[in-house]
């Protein structure tokens, strides 16, 4: 075999059993975490948990672990413009008032039951 011929990375069937048990378990805390009331932090144990179980899928099921720098450049170059998509998101979001004057409408407590119609 020459040295510039390319060679598959092979991944024992241990590891993708692992990961798909780990995949499970995650899954299983994402529902677990839906129902207990953590306030504000909900959002965040369930976008924490998902970007971990993403991670996984993204190394090993699609052998970004295994692929050459290159497409570990690109892999960063999409998740570095994912970012800059949701921050420059959020901030429009974050800096905008609803239509009853109330800036960050998202922070506040709002009922039904006090609709400006009754």
């Amino acid at each position: 075999m020459s040295e510039h011929e390319h060679s598959e990375h092979i991944v024992p069937p241990g590891i993708y059993l692992a990961i798909i048990i780990t995949l499970m378990v995650l899954t299983t805390v994402t529902v677990a975490a839906a129902f207990v009331n953590l306030g504000r932090l909900n959002i965040v144990v369930a976008l924490t948990i998902a970007t971990v179980k993403a991670t996984l899928v993204v190394l090993f099921f699609m052998h970004a672990k295994y692929s050459p720098k290159r497409t570990k450049l690109v892999i960063m170059a999409g998740i570095f413009w994912l970012a800059i998509l949701l921050f420059m998101t959020l901030s429009d979001y974050v800096s905008r008032i609803d239509y009853r004057g109330v800036r960050f409408p998202i922070s506040q407590n709002y009922s039904l039951s006090h609709s400006p119609r009754s």
